[in-house]
C-alpha cells in the first residue's frame, strides 16, 4: 500500500521545512535543498535527519 496522498500533502524536511518529492519507485521522500534522502518503510516516513541519507 503506497503512502497515503493527503500525508504527502502536509509533510515537509524537518531540517529547513522545505518540500519533499516523493519518489514512488524508490520509496523514500527526497529534500533537494538540504540534499538529504528519507526512507519510507512499511509506509511509515522515517523523518529523522540523523537517519537522512545524502542525496547522491
Amino acid at each position: 500500500m503506497p503512502i497515503a496522498d493527503d500525508l504527502l500533502e502536509i509533510l515537509v524536511c524537518p531540517k529547513c521545512k522545505g518540500d519533499l518529492e516523493y519518489r514512488k519507485a524508490k520509496d523514500e521522500l527526497v529534500c533537494h535543498a538540504c540534499q538529504l534522502v528519507y526512507r519510507i518503510e512499511d509506509d511509515i516516513p522515517i523523518m529523522l535527519i540523523d537517519e537522512a541519507t545524502p542525496l547522491t
